[in-house]
Parts: structure tokens; C-alpha cells; sequence
């Protein structure tokens, strides 16, 4: 049986705290995967159901300068590929703001990523699990999650309609589910 050849990433991924020198790399970043018709080379669009924005330079400068929170940039051959935000909230971590280069996805480096995410929020916070809101209906996003040891609470929050920010909603049945990890 032929098999497709899997992306490489030439290189191995190299991870620092983003600056607010990364905050236009990280915009185009995070659209290119969620929004738009280059965001349908990777399975982690939201094309179908969200249009507009998924974030702009307000909402990155607001992560990296919070206190308590850290905007990972995953750097390969010293370009930007892949960011998520990490939150200290108690005993728990947030993940958000996850983003990987459309052309790199299904290459492995989401793994690493959500690997190395869990290690900071232990080391940096002591956080004993981590958390995250995926909208509902995403179920092979959620089902991805699953295998990296996530499980839904069924814990539901609402989307922010009437809010541009996030997106212009194509449908009127999304919520955010609460996703749970033990990490510590």
C-alpha cells in the first residue's frame, strides 16, 4: 500500500517566549491556520464556520504582556511556525491561542508542541492539569486532543457572537467546550 510522504520540518523545532517584535509574524501565523482558503491546507481551519479575523495585533500584544501568561513561538530554521498561549490560572494551566503553519501540520510538530506546552506550565507554574475551550462542533480537532489525553467535561461556555473579534459565526449552534488534562 503507497502512502502519501508525511511534511518535514527540517529541523528540529527550537521554543522561546514571544516578544512583541513576533506580533505581526504571529497574526499572519495564526490567520494562515484558521481562516481563509490558505488555511484549508491544514485540518485546523475553521474556514467553514467562522469568517473574519481570528485575532489581531491588540489581541497577541494583550497575551504576551499579561501577567501570568506566556505566547510560545516555535521557531524551525528561525522562522516562526507554530505559537500557543499558556495561562496561570491556580492550579491549572489555560492553552490557547494554538496555531501551526498549515504546511507543516500532519508532520508531528503539534505533538511536540503540546508536549513541551504541558512540560512549562509543570515546571514555570506547578500547574497539575491544563485546560482548554474548543468549540464544539470540531470534532476531529477534539477527537486529536483525545488522543493527547484530553477529555470533554461536557462544560459548556458560550461563543462570543456579535463580537468581530473572534470571528463572524457562519452558524448559529457554536460553544466552547472545556477540554481537562492531568499534567502533575
Amino acid at each position: 500500500m503507497h502512502t502519501a510522504p508525511r511534511h518535514r520540518t527540517h529541523g528540529d523545532p527550537t521554543f522561546r517566549d514571544a516578544t512583541t517584535d513576533d506580533v505581526d509574524a504571529l497574526v499572519a501565523l495564526i490567520e494562515s491556520a484558521y481562516r481563509g482558503d490558505d488555511s484549508r491546507a491544514g485540518w485546523t481551519t475553521e474556514a467553514d464556520i467562522l469568517q473574519g479575523q481570528r485575532t489581531d495585533p491588540e489581541g497577541v500584544v494583550a497575551v504576551i504582556e499579561k501577567p501570568g501568561s506566556k505566547l510560545l513561538a516555535v521557531e524551525v530554521e528561525g522562522r516562526v511556525v507554530a505559537c500557543c498561549q499558556l495561562e496561570h490560572r491556580g492550579e491549572h494551566a489555560y492553552f490557547g491561542m494554538f496555531a501551526v503553519s498549515p504546511a507543516l501540520q500532519g508532520a508531528g510538530l503539534g505533538k511536540v508542541i503540546m508536549a513541551e506546552a504541558e512540560r512549562v506550565a509543570r515546571e514555570a507554574w506547578g500547574a497539575r492539569e491544563m485546560h482548554m475551550t474548543v468549540i464544539s462542533v470540531r470534532d476531529e480537532l477534539i477527537a486529536w486532543y483525545e488522543r493527547r489525553g484530553y477529555r470533554r467535561t461536557g462544560e459548556m461556555s458560550p461563543f462570543p457572537y456579535g463580537d468581530e473579534r473572534f470571528g463572524i459565526p457562519q452558524r448559529d449552534d457554536l460553544q466552547f467546550e472545556l477540554l481537562v488534562k492531568e499534567i502533575g
